[in-house]
This record gives structure tokens, C-alpha cells and sequence, in this order.
């Protein structure tokens, strides 16, 4: 039977050394080529220099993490809606965030809704890329028009009839891009920048199949 190899203390403490050495340089060459291969942000901007003497030329990527990038802006849509009583009373009711409602349902839950964390995101990036140079009544062509039917519908659903009928319906957004870290020193303009879309009536047709 062959004598079982006992180490001496100072080779275990060597080969821990070692060991640990080893796995240390492999998350650091890891966490590198992560940063290069996921979208540009601070850390990546900052360690820039770092980043490239690590992957180049040996470890080229030529492919990104993620497609496409995360967004790094928040976009909070606002809806209001002018309505008529029976007496002919016409009201304009006051702004309401449609994405509160939406961050309501998705926060402290394991498995958000798809439609909670999407849909209204989707549709204000349809209209806006259909729109990219106004408002106006011809504006986008057909995939405009639908983009505004989109959204309209979405906003009559969230805000709901309250037993008036609805003349007309508005709806705002306020693009906020996210702020950089503490520890950077990159400067971004994190006001608000808001979009405020016309008036646009609302028709029976508008309504049908809405709860």
C-alpha cells in the first residue's frame, strides 16, 4: 500500500497561496472581459485603458452581451383626458402617471407581468420612433397613425371612463437619463426633458373591447 504524501506546513501554505492567487487572477480576467462585452457604462469608461491592455489583442471580442443595450434613461408617461357630464359640463381631469401604476405591480414581485414591465415601454418607443420629428396629424404615415391608436387605446384602458364620456385624451412623457455613480466623475444632465402630445379625440371606435 502505497505511503500517503503529507505536506509540510509551509508547502500548504504555499499552495493556498497559490491557489487563492490563481483563482484571484481568474474572476479579475473574467470581470475584465465581462465589462468589455456588456454596453459602455462608467466602470467601463473609467477603467478604459485597463480593460483594453487585459483583452487586446490576444482576447478580442467582437460581440456584445447584450441586444439591444439596457436602457440608461427612465421615461415616465403621463395621461389626462377632457370628459362631459350629462349637463354639458366639460372637464379637464388632471395628469396621471401610467408608468406609477406599472412600477406598482412590478415592485416587490419575484415574477413580474410582462405586460406590466413592457407594454406601455413598447408603445412609447413605437410612437417615439415613428415620430422622430413632431407631432403633427400626418406625421409617421401609417405605422404613425397606428402608433397613436396604440397608445391612445392604452391610456383610455389605464385611466378608465368614470361614467363621463371621454372627449379627448393627451399624453406626456418625461425622459430622465439615469445618473452616473457617485464615484464618477462623468457629467450627465439628469433633468427632465418632457414631450407633451396633442389633444387627440376620442371616437366610440376608440373604446370598443376596453374593460
Amino acid at each position: 500500500m502505497a505511503a500517503v504524501r503529507v505536506w509540510s506546513k509551509p508547502a500548504r501554505a504555499v499552495l493556498t497561496f497559490a491557489g487563492a492567487g490563481l483563482g484571484a487572477g481568474t474572476l479579475a480576467f473574467l470581470a475584465a472581459l465581462f465589462l468589455h462585452v456588456a454596453p459602455e457604462n462608467a466602470l467601463s469608461r473609467e477603467y478604459r485603458v485597463e480593460l483594453n491592455a487585459v483583452v487586446y489583442p490576444e482576447f478580442e471580442q467582437n460581440w456584445q452581451l447584450f441586444a439591444p443595450d439596457p436602457l440608461q434613461r427612465e421615461v415616465t408617461v403621463f395621461a389626462r383626458v377632457q370628459t362631459i357630464a350629462d349637463d354639458g359640463r366639460i372637464t379637464t381631469r388632471d395628469w396621471r402617471s401610467l408608468t406609477a401604476g406599472d412600477l406598482a405591480a412590478i415592485r416587490h414581485d419575484p415574477a413580474p407581468s410582462h405586460l406590466d414591465q413592457n407594454l406601455l415601454r413598447r408603445a412609447w418607443d413605437f410612437y417615439a420612433t415613428t415620430h422622430p420629428d413632431g407631432d403633427g396629424p400626418s406625421a409617421g404615415g401609417s405605422r404613425g397613425r397606428l402608433a397613436e391608436e396604440y397608445l391612445k387605446r392604452i391610456a383610455l384602458q389605464r385611466i378608465g371612463f368614470g361614467g363621463e364620456r371621454v372627449l379627448q385624451v393627451q399624453l406626456r412623457a418625461d425622459t430622465r437619463a439615469v445618473a452616473p455613480p457617485a464615484w464618477s466623475d462623468e457629467q450627465v444632465d439628469t433633468s427632465p426633458h418632457a414631450r407633451e402630445l396633442p389633444w387627440w379625440p376620442v371616437q366610440d371606435e376608440d373604446r370598443r373591447g376596453l374593460s
